[in-house]
């Protein structure tokens, strides 16, 4: 795979350079690359924002999941609890009747 510029070698860069400055005069190259570098900015802060907005969403929705695990293990334990307490009663029932 080619790097997204490969095809750019010094003349052609030159030729470019050359067409930007007749286009846009001297004077708007710096405020050009003043812009360029502002919105390229905006973009990274942007990018990361959204970075982070995933990532608390992946966060918030493992701590569910989590959550929802130690319920249904805490329900499970009280079911438990319960068959087994009901097992007790009912052999000392049939303790007493004999």
């Amino acid at each position: 795979m080619h790097p997204p510029l490969a095809f750019l070698n010094a003349e052609t860069a030159i030729i470019i350079l050359v067409v930007v400055v007749f286009l846009f005069g001297g004077s708007k190259l710096p405020e050009l690359a003043r812009g360029w570098g502002k919105a390229k900015g905006e973009l990274k802060k942007a990018s990361e924002e959204v970075e982070n907005e995933m990532r608390i969403v992946a966060e918030e929705d493992e701590r569910k999941k989590l959550r929802l695990k130690q319920i249904e293990e805490d329900e499970r334990a009280a079911v438990r609890a319960k068959i087994e307490a009901e097992e007790r009663a009912k052999r000392a029932q049939d303790g007493k009747q004999n």
